[in-house]
């Protein structure tokens, strides 16, 4: 399912519904931050997705990343909460979700690296490297939270 991200923009049309998501900056022993690629909107992000019924957010988190990239992780911190109301999510099949996500960093505890149905390939990326890749406002927002090391999570 095709999705559009509309950050901000006016012409937008009204959130019908709200979930609970993550996204989780994985790094590794050299500072670089995994990627994936996205099928449903072509950009590179983070990994993350929605909550299930059943479990916490940050069990979510977790399942995301292993999910996404084949890599066992466990929570280390909260980067930020992000729920900004003029960021809505568009899909195909009408569903215009409101943003309501949770950014963790994590510990890196094993697995392999592998991508899902969900994207096309991962990239370790360098934090210098990262504004080379298209990716949505939203997403690079996260990760700049993330690289300014703030002592408090970001909320907005």
């Amino acid at each position: 399912m095709a999705r559009i991200d509309h950050f901000n923009n006016p012409d937008a049309p009204k959130a019908n519904s709200v979930v609970p998501s993550t996204t989780a900056v994985v790094t590794d022993t050299e500072g670089r931050i995994l990627l994936v690629h996205r099928v449903d909107n072509g950009l590179w992000a983070l990994p993350g997705g929605g909550m299930e019924l059943g479990e916490s957010i940050e069990d979510c988190a977790v399942r995301e990343v292993k999910e996404e990239t084949g890599l066992d992780v466990e929570i280390s911190a909260l980067v930020g909460i992000y729920t900004n109301p003029n960021h809505v999510i568009e899909y195909t099949d009408g569903e215009v979700r409101q943003q309501f996500s949770l950014c963790y960093t994590t510990r890196l505890l094993g697995g392999t690296l592998a991508h899902d149905d969900e994207s096309t390939d991962l990239q370790w990326v360098q934090p210098d490297d990262i504004a080379a890749l298209t990716m949505h406002p939203s997403m690079r927002l996260r990760i700049d939270h993330y690289l300014t090391g703030n002592p408090a999570p970001y909320l907005g």
